[in-house]
């Protein structure tokens, strides 16, 4: 119990030299951004998947946590405005990438009318473009792409609107107080670690499809270095058919994307639940920005 104390402890006070070090050496783990025309551009791309999902970049972020969860403490209005960014981040990505609802019926609309009427087997998105032109399977299955991103993309915008279905056992029968202090505990003990084991797991499952040689979570970064002298860029481009969708390495940036927004609103769901338990009834849904539809929203928020 001792050594595991004084593991955690270190690991820590390590992440303020990790996090320093980090900052005043971008190159060693950014410049593959420039190409990977270097043995150095390769082995920082190897850096960068590494420590992506590491115990170093854990306690870098759980350590930015702790810090401005204690400002928060000190100084509720610093808490607050955490909150505010947060949720503000979760609303506009997810309004923004619920038009692919949309989209994804226009297109589908589009597809039949381009199939069963005109009988064609290509749908270009610009006529005379050839590299925007596919064949009609493509864009059928490219659908799931559109359903994806409001899946992983506005998980979190869900949240915040309260439109989330919810089981409940006790939550509606325990006082306002002990409601909050079990949204604190279910932030911290349910959405937090299943965030951050979505992201160790999902990391390395999308750069194993986007170069070579794979990478795996249980290589060590000397292993890694090694590997960078032959490492180049090997996308997915395989369908589920030959003329069909083959962009699927967007689907596991898509959940990496998924895990990271979660990971952030678990911190805002805590801070807001504390804030409000802390400060009474009177500041239930403070600063809270959710959608209305106007004129009859009882019926509205019977959809709940």
């Amino acid at each position: 119990m001792l050594d595991a104390i004084v593991w955690f402890l270190t690991n820590i006070g390590q992440a303020f030299v990790n996090f320093g070090y980090a900052v005043t050496h971008p190159s060693l783990w950014l410049a593959w951004l420039g190409g990977l025309e270097t043995v150095e551009d390769k082995q920082s791309l190897m850096r960068f998947v590494y420590y992506g999902a590491s115990v170093e970049f854990f306690f870098v972020v759980f350590t930015t946590f702790l810090i401005f969860t204690a400002i928060g403490l000190w100084k509720n209005g610093f808490m607050w405005g955490c909150v505010r960014v947060l949720e503000t981040f979760a609303n506009t990505v997810g309004r923004f990438f619920a038009w692919a609802g949309l989209l994804m019926v226009l297109q589908q609309i589009v597809i039949v009318f381009m199939q069963r009427i005109f009988t064609v087997p290509e749908i270009s998105l610009i006529y005379g473009v050839d590299f925007l032109t596919f064949d009609v399977s493509w864009w059928a299955e490219e659908l799931k792409l559109y359903n994806a991103m409001i899946v992983s993309l506005c998980a979190t915008y869900t949240f915040v609107q309260g439109s989330h279905v919810r089981v409940d056992l006790v939550y509606s029968v325990v006082s306002y107080r002990t409601k909050k202090a079990i949204d604190m505990f279910g932030s911290l003990v349910f959405m937090m670690p299943a965030a951050v084991l979505t992201w160790m797991y999902g990391w390395f499952f999308m750069w194993r499809h986007l170069m070579t040689p794979k990478v795996s979570a249980s290589d060590k970064i000397e292993l890694l270095m090694k590997k960078a002298r032959i490492l180049k860029w090997n996308v997915e481009t395989i369908g589920f058919s030959p003329n069909g969708f083959n962009a699927y390495f967007l689907f596991k940036v898509l959940l990496i994307s998924f895990a990271g927004m979660v990971f952030l609103h678990s911190i805002a769901f805590f801070y807001r639940s504390y804030l409000e338990r802390k400060e009474g009834m009177d500041s239930d849904g403070k600063y809270l920005d959710r959608d209305t539809l106007g004129e009859g929203e009882e019926a509205y928020e019977g959809t709940h």
